[in-house]
């Protein structure tokens, strides 16, 4: 495999890192959750979207599912998070690491009842902010319209 196209082709290098403190609030917390969007498919310019999940103590993480689009990586921080590679779950801890390729059934879910917390990735940089805001919202008592349910199933697919 060989290195793609250059992105840049400037002579020398420019100022552009963007830094995000580990003591920033979450950008979005319910039920227990908070996550940090650490970086966005828009701030990655569509390369990659990056998060940090924390988990609350209570049961939660979605059922196995695949995604056409994108693929996930999962990367356990610390605590203990069931991880679903398409055939069965494991228990990752702190360090463990599992790759989905797009069209790949994964999950991931909080079981243990303590407080975990993962790194989740995204190549490319699907607009994921979006889907994390509408959980909190269904946490929260709102009911998804038709064409929400519809435009919803289109970027996850439950198996």
């Amino acid at each position: 495999m060989s290195y793609p196209p250059p992105h840049y082709e400037g002579d020398i290098g420019v100022v552009s890192a963007t830094f995000r403190s580990g003591t920033q609030p979450a950008d979005l917390s319910y039920g227990g959750r908070n996550i940090h969007y650490l970086a966005t498919g828009r701030s990655t310019g569509g390369a990659f979207g990056l998060y940090r999940w924390n988990f609350g103590p209570d049961e939660s993480g979605p059922g196995p599912h695949f995604h056409r689009v994108m693929s996930e990586s999962f990367f356990v921080l610390e605590g203990t998070v069931s991880l679903y590679d398409g055939e069965r779950w494991r228990e990752g801890r702190a360090g463990d690491f599992l790759h989905v390729p797009p069209g790949g059934v994964h999950a991931f879910r909080n079981v243990i009842g303590a407080p975990a917390s993962i790194l989740l990735l995204f190549t490319p940089g699907a607009p994921r902010e979006a889907y994390f805001e509408t959980l909190a919202e269904l946490a929260a008592g709102r009911e998804l319209g038709e064409q929400e349910a519809c435009t919803a199933s289109e970027l996850v697919h439950v198996v």
